[in-house]
């Protein structure tokens, strides 16, 4: 095995995003994290998580060229102990699941749009 100056480890995750503000709150809301509007200044804003690897939404203010095509693959997933509860609570947020939950043995999964229509991922594992 070759060294690297790199870490094993995703730092970021980039979401691209059409109104900063809204999707802001959007994020915030569905991880369950506090949410203050004043914080919000383009072009990025850094949802507030608990883990190591970071969650930017990024409107390109500064970018006007830049052409918004939302993922049809999963972007990332979350994580959720009890998918039932975590499928309802999306669902519950208006946010459209595009996967109905699929169990394989112990790990379970669902997918659902962001509001610019990015495929996201809750799963058990």
């Amino acid at each position: 095995m070759h060294s690297s100056p790199l870490s094993s480890k995703i730092n970021n995750v980039f979401i691209h995003v059409s109104d900063l503000k809204k999707s802001s709150e959007w994020y915030c809301r569905l991880i369950g994290a506090p949410f203050h509007i004043e914080e919000v200044k383009s072009p990025v804003y850094n949802i507030p998580v608990t883990s190591e690897t970071g969650l930017t939404l990024d409107d390109h203010r500064f970018d006007p060229g830049f052409e918004l095509n939302p993922s049809s693959h999963v972007l990332f997933n979350l994580y959720a102990a009890d998918i039932d509860e975590a499928y309802h609570y999306v669902k519950g947020t208006g946010a459209v699941i595009t996967r109905e939950i699929e169990r394989i043995g112990e790990f379970a999964y669902f997918n659902f749009l962001d509001p610019d229509g990015n495929v996201l991922m809750i799963c058990t594992h």
